[in-house]
């Protein structure tokens, strides 16, 4: 505090001390005024000396006033002047009056004092509030005072340059790994795998090299890459280059070796990074394998996923599910099962195969049933024909009622918890067991105690028929439950002449021996008169794109159900130098639906992943809001971004 105010405060109480003492000289005086009159003379003394020193104080209050308002006025034009943000005052009429020299150092001009504002800065033009702007090389934080008409201006280039810089800098970690070795391998002698190997390894730290990769082999077929946000940009917009190379370079073996990255960034902890690399690259096998999954925070990419899944030729995994799944079944008090949506003959097939594993192992098992759809009818008709069957269907709200702590829920044909026919049950029932053959997609049911997905596989029916063989030592079905079961697989390779393999055939082959009807199978699946004249309809409007693509776009007002969508796309996929379909149609439900086929040469899977839809690599579907045009639209621009970007066919 400054001495003057300390005196002055003292001043005020002298005052008060004043009229006390002059009070008391007076009650004195009135006694005794002798005393008195002797008292009044130091009292006299004592206010000339506080009278003096008011004037002193009042002298030393106007010497600091001054002093002080002229430090103000220097520091205020100091900091209008000197500090590093610009200041600018505008009229009505939007005519710059005044701007302190950081302004002209700014624009490199000694005045713009005149001008007009939205002239000169153009980009302030209908701003408010604080954004930031580009001037020069420069960026600046804006802050709009429309109603004192002024403009800061902070320059914000080096702070931004090194959040950049941060964000650059932060840890991404990858795990590379060669998907196929056992059956790229299988047959050669330890001369050439090791020199196969070694080029490919060649191949793969080459690679790492030219992107400052940090690069360790952590086992024959295992890589651990540790990278910068920067450096996973740059493999990102090179689409990950390094997935063609190594196939090209193997691509003599009878079956060209394939990799699967997963990579993880932008986690909080490296625990957490390199949890998140080991569920990227789980995805990325679950999808089939030659590709890397890419997560970034929220954000889940995917690249690759071009080439049909290697299929198996071992049946170890097979028989090592098989046994999980059983003693899962022992351990519980009952199975529900039950598949996606709208269900195929693939997902009540292998209902069907799943519940006599649960019979064989003598529980009580039940299929959850949502609906029956025209694709499935003819088949329920037949089955109600058989009460052994027919009594262990049940609706959704039967099995909600019915499970307990200790039941199983079996997922087949599906993996997306958004697709199971009662998403609840999922979050009642202590244990979830997923079976399927689709690739995988993000919507995973993700606490499930046990997976058995393989995207090389033709039908989820196909698996529980391995996995029945070996349920049990001595495994014997009923022909109507046999017959099911191939159906099934008939459906999905469409009569065995897409995504067969030599396992497909040996899963058939075990059907057949079981009394399998396919002859009742060719009277499941006929077609309908009417059916074929609808798809007929739809045909007729179909458009050739990028010379192999077919798209059909059914008549707006005339919705058609999901089946007959997909019914049509098998149908265009078969036409004369046709790669891949698309059928864009309105459903029933008021949805548009999107069906779409390939032969192999085209991941349709991914086209209907960024619409928000899933499938196969060649068998893929979404469901839109909105109209028939605009999914149209969404379509051909997705078409277009994967053209200019990687091309649509291999």
């Amino acid at each position: 505090m400054p001495r003057f105010l300390i005196k002055r405060w003292h001043g005020l109480h002298m005052v008060w001390t004043f009229i006390l003492v002059l009070i008391l000289i007076v009650v004195l005086s009135f006694y005794q005024w002798v005393a008195g009159l002797i008292a009044l003379v130091p009292f006299a003394v004592l206010v000339w000396y506080s009278w003096k020193a008011e004037k002193a104080f009042r002298k030393d209050l106007y010497v600091y006033l001054a002093t002080l308002t002229h430090r103000i006025k220097k520091a205020g034009k100091e900091v209008t002047n000197d500090l590093p943000i610009g200041i600018i005052l505008y009229n009505e009429e939007q005519k710059i009056e005044w701007h302190n020299p950081f302004v002209s150092t700014m624009l490199e001009e000694e005045s713009v004092i005149g001008e007009s504002l939205t002239e000169r800065f153009p980009m302030l033009k209908d701003k408010e509030g604080k954004f930031e702007v580009e001037i020069g090389s420069s960026t600046y934080k804006v802050t709009m005072n429309h109603d004192d008409r002024m403009i800061y201006l902070e320059d914000v280039t080096n702070q931004l340059e090194l959040e950049q810089k941060y964000q650059e800098e932060k840890i991404a970690i990858g795990i590379i790994m060669l998907d196929n070795l056992e059956e790229a391998t299988q047959g050669m002698d330890d001369q050439t795998r090791s020199i196969i190997l070694a080029k490919i390894t060649g191949e793969i730290n080459e690679w790492s090299n030219r992107n400052g990769l940090y690069l360790r082999r952590t086992s024959s077929d295992r890589f651990l890459i540790i990278m910068n946000q920067k450096s996973l940009q740059m493999l990102e917009q090179e689409r990950f280059d390094i997935l063609d190379e190594v196939r090209d370079l193997s691509a003599d073996n009878k079956v060209p070796f394939t990799l699967s990255i997963g990579v993880a960034s932008g986690a909080e902890s490296l625990i957490e990074l390199g949890n998140w690399a080991q569920a990227s690259l789980d995805m990325a096998l679950g999808r089939g394998g030659d590709q890397v999954a890419v997560k970034s925070g929220q954000r889940l990419s995917f690249y690759g996923g071009r080439s049909n899944a290697v299929e198996k030729r071992t049946r170890v995994r097979a028989r090592v599910i098989s046994h999980a799944l059983r003693d899962l079944i022992k351990d519980s008090d009952k199975v529900l099962i039950m598949g996606h949506k709208n269900p195929d003959m693939d997902a009540i097939g292998a209902a069907i195969g799943v519940l006599k594993a649960v019979q064989l192992s003598q529980k009580e098992g039940y299929i959850v049933l949502e609906g029956i759809n025209p694709s499935i009818e003819r088949l329920m008709e037949a089955l109600q024909e058989h009460e052994k069957i027919a009594r262990w269907f049940i609706t959704p709200d039967q099995a909600l009622e019915m499970t307990t702590l200790r039941t199983l829920a079996v997922v087949v044909d599906t993996h997306r918890f958004s697709m199971v026919a009662e998403p609840k049950l999922l979050s009642m029932a202590p244990r979830t067991v997923v079976v399927d053959h689709h690739r995988r997609g993000e919507d995973f049911i993700g606490d499930a105690v046990l997976v058995y997905m393989e995207p090389y596989a033709s039908s989820t029916c196909e698996l529980v028929t391995e996995l029945l063989q070996y349920i049990h030592e001595r495994v014997t079905i009923s022909p109507i439950e046999a017959t099911a079961l191939l159906a099934g697989i008939t459906v999905d390779t469409k009569s065995f002449s897409m995504r067969t393999g030599a396992r497909t055939f040996e899963a058939a082959s075990f059907l057949r021996r079981n009394g399998a009807d396919s002859a009742m199978i060719q009277r499941l699946l006929k077609e309908d008169l009417g059916a074929y004249i609808q798809k007929a309809e739809i045909i007729k409007h179909a458009e050739i794109l990028y010379e192999h693509v077919a798209l059909a776009v059914a008549e707006s007002g005339r919705p058609y159900s999901q089946l007959l969508i997909a019914q049509v796309a098998d149908t265009l996929i078969t036409m004369t130098d046709i790669r891949a379909s698309f059928v864009i149609s309105e459903r029933p439900d008021g949805l548009i639906g999107i069906s779409a086929r390939s032969l192999g040469q085209m991941n349709v899977q991914v086209v209907m992943e960024r619409l928000g839809g899933g499938g196969h690599l060649t068998n893929a579907a979404v469901q839109l809001e909105g109209t028939l045009e605009e999914a149209t639209a969404k379509l051909k621009k997705v078409l277009s971004e994967i053209e200019a970007e990687e091309g649509l066919f291999e």
